[in-house]
Parts: C-alpha cells; structure tokens; sequence
C-alpha cells in the first residue's frame, strides 16, 4: 500500500490538462451492456474504478479492447454472464449502474449490494422500487439483488424521492429499451448525467429534458454502437484550483468546462481568486494574496457540490476569517475533519456543518486518507504546511484522482509517492502471506497487496492487459 509524502510551503504554477470525468465514465461504460455493437469510448480517465468496470465487464464474459489511441472498444455481444460479483462490487458503488442495462436488454441481472468510501449511506432502495414500477420482480437475498423480467420492461411514471445521481442513470438506462415512455420526475440535473443521455441518444435513444428534474425516455426496439467522448472531470478541475488558491499560487487548467463549474468558480472568488474562462480553460492567480474564509452549503446540482467540501475546508484552514460548511448530502462526510485538526487546523463540528477558523500554516503530520475526496482535501493541506507531511490509504485518491503526484509535480509541488510503512504486526502479517505463498501454488497463490484476485484461469490475460493499460 503506497502513500504520499508532502513537504510544503511552494506555491503551485503552471498549466495542467483535465482528465475525462470519472462519474460520467462509469455510467456510460455500463451503457455499453445495452447493445450488441461496438461501442469506443473515449478520453477515459486512467483510474482504478475505471479499471474494476473494465473488470467487472470482463467478467460478465464482455470483450473491452484498448486501440492505439487508448480509447476503450467494447463489445457486449459477447456476454454470457449476467452477474456483478461482490468481490469488484464492494470496492465501488458505482458498479450498481449495470443493473438497469443488464435487466432491460437480457431480462436478468444479479448485482452484489454495493460498496465504496464510507461517507454516508446511499439506498439502493430507489433503483430497486423505480425498476419494479417497471414491471421487474426483485428481490434480496444473500447480499445480493437478483432482478428478472419478462419480455421487456415497460414505461411507467417514476418519482424519485429523493435525487439521487446513479439512481437517476440507472432507471434511465432501463427505460431506453422499455416498451412506451418513462417519466422520472425529481430526477438529478448533473453534468454526468446530461453526458449519459447525450451518449445513449448517439446510441440511438430517444431522452428529452436532461439536466432538469423532469426526464422523459421514449423506449426503442434496439440500441446501436456509437463512438463517444467522456466529458472532462468538473471535481478534479476544482480540485488543482482549489490547490492553487491555498498555496496563493497562479493555474491554468486546460481542457476543462467552466460552464459546469459556477457555484465553485464563485466561492473561489469570494475567497480572493482572479478567475479568467475560455471555452476549454480555466485560469487562477491569488498574486500572492492569503485567501478569504467562505461559508457554503452542499446540495444537488446545480448548487454546490458535495465533492468539493472537503477541498474548501482544506482551503479555510489556513484562510483569513472563519468559514461555516454545511454539508446536506450524506451524514458522514467530515471524517477528514480529525485529520486536519492534527495537523494544527482549528474546526469545530456542529452536526452537519463545521466552523473553520484560519491560522497561519498548518504543521505536516501523518495522516490517514478516509475517502476519496477527503484524500485530495488532505494534500491539499500538506501543501500548505511547515514540515513534512505523509498521507496513507491513498488507494482512495487512486480510485477518482489521475496521476494526482505528477501533476502536483508539474505545477511545482514537493511531493512524491513511496510505500507505506508497515506497522509490527502488518509486518509479521506480510511475513504469513510470505511463508503460505511458498507453500502453495496456482491459482491460490496470495497477493502482497492484500487484495485476492477477483478472476481465475481465463480471465487472468484479460485482467493483466487492463491493468496494463
């Protein structure tokens, strides 16, 4: 298990370029599934929940190719399994975004419940209730949600009770090939999903009202294979300018939108950034100016994002004033707080907000990443702190950050990766795995990550090219 290794007190400059959008990628890669022609998808982030959907088609039986512009070739027609295993699914949530696809198109799925950073919960509640108005019969058990239909699904008026953004790309992606039309009323009006829709109408689907509460699907007999282009990262780009605007330093991020990223390019403002736009650019210069606290409170697109709280609190730490951040979207989203605190921060928890008050610099500690975005938020202090900082469980930051060390390193930054150190008892834990390796052979062999393989036999050549890529 690697870590990051931070020392301070530099601030960032340069350009860097924007990586395609993790949360529109893994919904249109499961999109795939609706059809039996190929489908390219392009400008792919290389992520590790990019490469564990990338597996998880893989082990339905779906052929993705890598082509020599990396760009992703899938082929569904070759699917013969209809189940997404617990051993992927607990490590992403967003794995859930097959079932509407594998329903709808092959009358079956089976999907593990799922996993990912523990930051509050996320009901599947309303994928399953929304698909059974559908007319799928569903049930539960043994961890897992076994799905089935006959013939095809069949449009219906759908209320969500709540937004929910995957909940949203899922009954969306079922009623494409839903007999009649599906209305989902209180759907969620993110970019991703908007992206989703524009990449099924290419696939021949028929969406109107995308990016507002009301979605209205008119089922087709049949999906075709398109090629098409994944939108670029929304949080990521707020991320390196947030980064920027800590150390008072001066950022060009390229091949991004700025049109998507209002409520944050606002508050960068509010906190004493000079913000320029161009069509596919965004730049930042603090001229060397300490930044202002701001307040904010999360909520559903198009009002600030949830995903960007924790990088703000980072940010009025070590601000002028005292910021108030209110988080509504999931209950368990400060878990970053203790961890900055140790770092010398001044915040305080009230329930769902937290009051930060701004000091000088904060003081590099070791500290433990929690969730992805509560990861990026942790560098983020690391950069502006006196000494050495060393954050562990990066596999978190993997999971939705591309290469986040080089580009830190391209803007200026001091930071690089190393492996982690092994407490006593992790080391004689090592040792074991050691000593049973030895003693056995094929497929039971034990990986020194601590992570099993999820695939045997003929899936191993497929795993390493993806890997690989």
């Amino acid at each position: 298990m690697d870590r990051l290794i931070i020392n301070g007190g530099v601030r960032l400059s340069g350009e860097i370029r924007i990586a395609g959008a993790k949360n529109s990628a893994l919904p249109i890669l499961a999109a795939t599934l609706l059809t039996d022609d190929l489908v390219t998808v392009c400008n792919l982030p290389h992520l590790y929940d990019i490469t564990t959907m990338l597996e998880l088609l893989g082990c339905m039986g779906v052929q993705p190719v890598i082509d020599e512009k990396l760009n992703v070739e899938v082929d569904s027609s070759t699917i013969s399994h209809f189940s997404a295993p617990y051993e992927l699914v607990k490590t992403m949530r967003a794995s859930i975004l097959v079932l509407g696809p594998l329903l709808t198109h092959h009358g079956r799925a089976e999907v593990a419940l799922p996993g990912g950073c523990a930051i509050g919960s996320r009901p599947v509640n309303l994928h399953i209730s929304a698909l059974e108005v559908m007319g799928a019969e569903i049930i539960v058990e043994d961890g897992y949600i076994k799905a089935s239909v006959e013939g095809r699904l069949t449009g219906s008026q759908i209320f969500m009770d709540m937004v929910t953004v995957t909940g949203t790309e899922n009954v969306m992606m079922a009623a494409t090939l839903a007999k009649g039309k599906t209305v989902i009323e209180n759907a969620a009006r993110e970019p991703e999903v908007v992206d989703l829709a524009s990449c099924l109408i290419e696939m021949g689907a028929k969406i109107t009202g995308q990016g507002t509460d009301t979605i209205t699907i008119e089922g087709v007999e049949r999906l075709h294979g398109c090629t098409y282009s994944v939108m670029p990262d929304r949080i990521e780009t707020g991320t390196y300018l947030i980064a920027a605007a800590a150390t008072r330093g001066n950022i060009k991020v390229k091949d991004t939108r700025p049109d998507i990223l209002d409520s944050v390019l606002s508050k960068l403002e509010q906190a004493g950034a000079n913000i320029k736009v161009g069509p596919d650019w965004i730049s930042l210069d603090m001229h060397g100016e300490r930044p202002k606290s701001v307040s904010l409170r999360t909520a559903p697109y198009p009002a600030f994002p949830t995903d960007m709280q924790a990088q703000f609190t980072a940010l009025n730490c070590i601000a002028e004033g005292t910021g108030a951040i209110t988080e509504t979207v999931f209950e368990n989203r400060f878990m970053h707080v203790h961890e900055m605190n140790r770092m010398g921060a001044s915040i305080k928890v009230e329930g769902n907000t937290v009051f930060v008050e701004g000091v000088e610099a904060l003081n590099g500690a070791p500290v433990m990443a929690t969730d992805l975005r509560a990861s990026a938020s942790l560098i983020i202090a690391g950069l502006v702190s006196e000494h050495e900082t060393s954050v562990d469980r990066i596999y978190h930051i993997d999971r939705g950050y591309e290469c986040i060390e080089e580009k830190l390193q391209l803007l200026g930054a001091r930071i690089r990766r190393a492996p982690a150190e092994l407490s006593r008892h992790e080391r004689f834990k090592v040792d074991h795995c050691i000593d049973k390796r030895a003693n056995t052979s094929g497929d039971a062999a034990i990986a020194f990550d601590g992570r099993h393989s999820a695939f045997g036999g003929r899936h191993n050549k497929q795993k390493a090219a993806i890997r690989n890529w």
